[in-house]
Protein backbone atom coordinates (compact mmCIF):
# COMPACT_ATOMS: atom_id res chain seq x y z
CA UNK A 1 0.00 0.00 0.00
CA UNK A 2 1.35 3.44 -0.91
CA UNK A 3 1.86 5.73 2.09
CA UNK A 4 -0.47 8.72 2.19
CA UNK A 5 1.59 11.89 1.51
CA UNK A 6 -0.33 13.80 4.17
CA UNK A 7 1.51 11.83 6.86
CA UNK A 8 4.69 13.73 6.03
CA UNK A 9 3.11 17.17 5.96
CA UNK A 10 2.76 19.50 8.93
CA UNK A 11 -1.01 19.07 9.09
CA UNK A 12 -2.28 15.50 8.80
CA UNK A 13 -5.68 16.46 10.27
CA UNK A 14 -7.55 15.80 6.99
CA UNK A 15 -6.25 12.21 6.87
CA UNK A 16 -7.16 11.66 10.53
CA UNK A 17 -10.63 13.02 9.74
CA UNK A 18 -10.94 10.64 6.78
CA UNK A 19 -9.96 7.67 8.93
CA UNK A 20 -12.33 8.72 11.70
CA UNK A 21 -15.18 9.05 9.18
CA UNK A 22 -14.43 5.59 7.80
CA UNK A 23 -14.52 4.04 11.27
CA UNK A 24 -17.64 5.90 12.37
CA UNK A 25 -19.55 5.00 9.19
CA UNK A 26 -20.34 1.64 10.80
CA UNK A 27 -20.33 2.61 14.50
CA UNK A 28 -22.69 4.46 16.79
CA UNK A 29 -20.01 5.54 19.29
CA UNK A 30 -16.22 5.81 19.51
CA UNK A 31 -15.12 3.14 21.96
CA UNK A 32 -12.00 1.05 22.30
CA UNK A 33 -12.75 -1.16 19.28
CA UNK A 34 -13.16 1.95 17.11
CA UNK A 35 -9.88 3.35 18.45
CA UNK A 36 -8.10 0.12 17.48
CA UNK A 37 -9.83 0.18 14.08
CA UNK A 38 -8.73 3.78 13.46
CA UNK A 39 -5.19 2.89 14.50
CA UNK A 40 -5.15 -0.19 12.24
CA UNK A 41 -6.29 1.94 9.30
CA UNK A 42 -3.58 4.52 10.04
CA UNK A 43 -0.87 1.84 10.27
CA UNK A 44 -2.02 0.23 7.03
CA UNK A 45 -2.17 3.56 5.19
CA UNK A 46 1.13 5.04 6.29
CA UNK A 47 3.18 2.60 8.41
CA UNK A 48 3.66 2.39 12.15
CA UNK A 49 6.13 5.26 12.57
CA UNK A 50 4.06 7.89 10.76
CA UNK A 51 0.87 6.47 12.32
CA UNK A 52 2.21 7.27 15.80
CA UNK A 53 2.24 10.97 14.97
CA UNK A 54 -0.98 10.89 12.95
CA UNK A 55 -3.02 9.11 15.64
CA UNK A 56 -1.41 10.94 18.55
CA UNK A 57 -1.93 14.37 17.01
CA UNK A 58 -5.49 13.49 16.02
CA UNK A 59 -6.44 12.22 19.46
CA UNK A 60 -4.77 15.18 21.18
CA UNK A 61 -6.68 17.60 18.94
CA UNK A 62 -9.94 15.71 19.48
CA UNK A 63 -9.50 15.81 23.27
CA UNK A 64 -8.72 19.53 23.14
CA UNK A 65 -11.75 20.19 20.91
CA UNK A 66 -13.96 18.24 23.34
CA UNK A 67 -12.73 20.47 26.17
CA UNK A 68 -10.82 17.63 27.84
CA UNK A 69 -7.14 18.05 26.88
CA UNK A 70 -6.15 16.38 30.16
CA UNK A 71 -7.49 13.07 28.83
CA UNK A 72 -4.71 12.84 26.25
CA UNK A 73 -1.78 10.58 27.21
CA UNK A 74 1.22 10.52 24.88
CA UNK A 75 2.54 7.15 26.08
CA UNK A 76 -0.85 5.45 25.86
CA UNK A 77 -1.38 6.74 22.33
CA UNK A 78 2.03 5.68 21.07
CA UNK A 79 1.92 2.31 22.86
CA UNK A 80 -1.40 1.41 21.22
CA UNK A 81 -0.12 2.40 17.77
CA UNK A 82 3.01 0.30 18.30
CA UNK A 83 0.98 -2.68 19.51
CA UNK A 84 -1.46 -2.50 16.61
CA UNK A 85 1.42 -1.92 14.20
CA UNK A 86 3.29 -4.96 15.49
CA UNK A 87 0.23 -7.18 15.02
CA UNK A 88 -0.60 -5.64 11.62
CA UNK A 89 2.95 -6.42 10.46
CA UNK A 90 2.31 -10.08 11.37
CA UNK A 91 -1.16 -10.23 9.77
CA UNK A 92 -1.77 -9.02 6.23
CA UNK A 93 -5.56 -9.32 6.31
CA UNK A 94 -7.31 -6.47 4.50
CA UNK A 95 -10.43 -6.58 6.66
CA UNK A 96 -10.50 -5.07 10.16
CA UNK A 97 -13.07 -7.50 11.55
CA UNK A 98 -10.88 -10.43 10.49
CA UNK A 99 -7.81 -8.70 11.93
CA UNK A 100 -9.62 -8.13 15.24
CA UNK A 101 -10.81 -11.73 15.34
CA UNK A 102 -7.26 -12.97 14.80
CA UNK A 103 -5.81 -10.55 17.39
CA UNK A 104 -8.38 -10.48 20.20
CA UNK A 105 -5.91 -9.23 22.82
CA UNK A 106 -5.96 -5.84 21.08
CA UNK A 107 -9.64 -5.48 21.93
CA UNK A 108 -8.86 -5.71 25.65
CA UNK A 109 -8.48 -2.11 26.74
CA UNK A 110 -6.53 -3.31 29.78
CA UNK A 111 -3.78 -4.79 27.59
CA UNK A 112 -1.34 -1.99 28.44
CA UNK A 113 -1.37 -3.12 32.09
CA UNK A 114 0.67 -6.12 30.95
CA UNK A 115 3.45 -3.71 29.96
CA UNK A 116 2.95 -0.73 32.31
CA UNK A 117 2.13 -0.10 35.94
CA UNK A 118 -0.95 2.09 36.26
CA UNK A 119 1.01 4.66 38.27
CA UNK A 120 3.48 4.99 35.41
CA UNK A 121 0.75 5.67 32.85
CA UNK A 122 -0.95 8.14 35.20
CA UNK A 123 2.26 10.09 35.77
CA UNK A 124 3.15 13.39 34.14
CA UNK A 125 6.04 11.92 32.14
CA UNK A 126 3.71 9.44 30.38
CA UNK A 127 1.03 12.05 29.82
CA UNK A 128 3.40 14.41 28.02
CA UNK A 129 5.98 12.15 26.38
CA UNK A 130 7.13 8.60 25.73
CA UNK A 131 7.85 6.28 28.65
CA UNK A 132 9.19 2.78 28.09
CA UNK A 133 7.20 -0.16 29.52
CA UNK A 134 8.08 -0.86 33.14
CA UNK A 135 6.31 -4.21 33.72
CA UNK A 136 7.36 -6.18 30.67
CA UNK A 137 9.00 -5.10 27.39
CA UNK A 138 6.98 -5.11 24.21
CA UNK A 139 7.37 -8.46 22.36
CA UNK A 140 9.36 -6.93 19.50
CA UNK A 141 11.86 -5.37 21.93
CA UNK A 142 12.73 -8.48 23.93
CA UNK A 143 16.30 -9.64 23.67
CA UNK A 144 16.40 -12.83 21.65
Amino acid sequence: MTPDPRTTQEDAAPLFGDLMAEVMATADHFGHRQHVHLTWLAVRRCGTGPAVRLVSDGIRATARYAGAPQKYNATVSRAWVELVGHHADQDDTADFDSFAERNPALLDKKLLSRFYRSTTLAGPAARTGWVEPDNEPFPWRRAG
